[in-house]
């Protein structure tokens, strides 16, 4: 797997492991309990979603500790006036002149629904390590590329709400 992930993403997917261990777990257990209970299994839908959610409960957690274990830890740091995982960048495609803003993050809190993109995007990687006011290139595959102009910088602190997606 070896997705590049901060140390924040693991500290969020800790806190996720955990709580599922804790809250989760003794909850979807408590349902297949109950749904046992109220008679024959081979006609008992709630049995069987009780049972669904428990497993899917289980494959997340193996899934992030995985992810876990996998990782590359990557810094978030950057300089002061450069762009870096975790910091929001205002761009302006040179192109047709719109203007939009994202924030860089890692593949595993990426969501272009919330305008918050990869670092491993063509987009994110164009732009990381480059200061305000550059012009940068963005290849997107051998035939296809465009220029942005980058031109805002906001260093902001992960502050923990972008969400760790959920396959």
């Amino acid at each position: 797997m070896y997705d590049q992930l901060t140390p924040s993403d693991i500290k969020k997917m800790e806190e996720e492991i955990e709580h599922r261990k804790l809250v989760i777990r003794r909850q979807a257990l408590e349902d297949v309990k109950e749904a046992r209970a109220q008679g024959d299994l081979s006609e008992n839908f709630e049995y069987y979603a009780a049972k669904k959610f428990k497993n899917q409960n289980e494959s997340r957690i193996r899934y992030l500790e995985r992810m876990i274990r996998t990782a590359r830890v990557i810094s978030e740091d950057s300089a002061e006036d450069e762009v870096g995982i975790n910091n929001t960048v205002t761009v302006e495609f040179l192109e047709d002149g719109l203007v939009e803003t994202y924030k860089i993050v890692t593949t595993v809190r990426g969501n272009s629904l919330e305008n918050l993109i990869s670092n491993e995007s063509p987009l994110g990687k164009a732009l990381l390590r480059k200061k305000e006011g550059q012009t940068v290139h963005v290849q997107v595959n051998s035939a296809i590329g465009y220029d942005v102009k980058i031109l805002k910088i906001e260093n902001t602190a992960d502050d923990g709400s972008d969400k760790i997606r959920s396959f």
